[in-house]
């Protein structure tokens, strides 16, 4: 009985003791998708002459175009090599339908890499270029409507996880 209580106590301790969110800790582990990559990442099996749907479950490299009342629209994006610059992001060309739609989860983690107010003053990316302020879901909402190069994380038809790209 002793040890028994001794290992639920020491599991709770770990439990309890991570620094990960609930609701971060319910979204799987999926691949993250090169962020510079130049080509555009491929949903096999979606078909995109019907109806604009949510993509499947994993990490997409891509912007958000549109906010609904009930959902957001977006768009996968690829990295475009320049002769005077670094680069920058596009997205499919004029009249591609490759889009999606999904409702945005009332718990998204939302990684800003410019801060949680409108006027995007700072920076706050980790080591790899990708956000790392936490900022709320109305921030995320607002922030959207200027098409933000992020990898967006949808899990059971849901966007749970935005975490932009940081691009000056």
């Amino acid at each position: 009985m002793k040890r028994s209580m001794l290992a639920v106590a020491a599991a709770l301790s770990v439990a309890l003791g991570g620094a990960i969110p609930a609701e971060a800790a319910a979204i799987p582990n999926f691949p993250k998708p090169k962020i510079f990559g130049t080509t555009f990442q491929s949903d096999p099996g979606h078909d995109f002459t019907k109806h604009i749907s949510s993509r499947k479950d994993g990490i997409l490299r891509g912007w958000i175009t549109h906010v609904g009342r009930t959902q957001v629209e977006y768009k996968p994006i690829k990295w475009k090599r320049d002769k005077y610059t670094e680069g920058y992001f596009v997205g499919p060309p004029e009249g591609d339908v490759t889009a999606y739609a999904s409702p945005v989860a009332k718990n998204v983690v939302f990684l800003s890499a410019f801060g949680c107010s409108a006027k995007m003053t700072g920076t706050t990316v980790d080591k790899g270029g990708l956000g790392a302020k936490r900022c709320s879901r109305k921030a995320l909402l607002t922030r959207a409507k200027s098409t933000r190069p992020s990898l967006i994380t949808v899990y059971r038809g849901q966007i749970v996880k935005v975490q932009e790209i940081y691009t000056p």
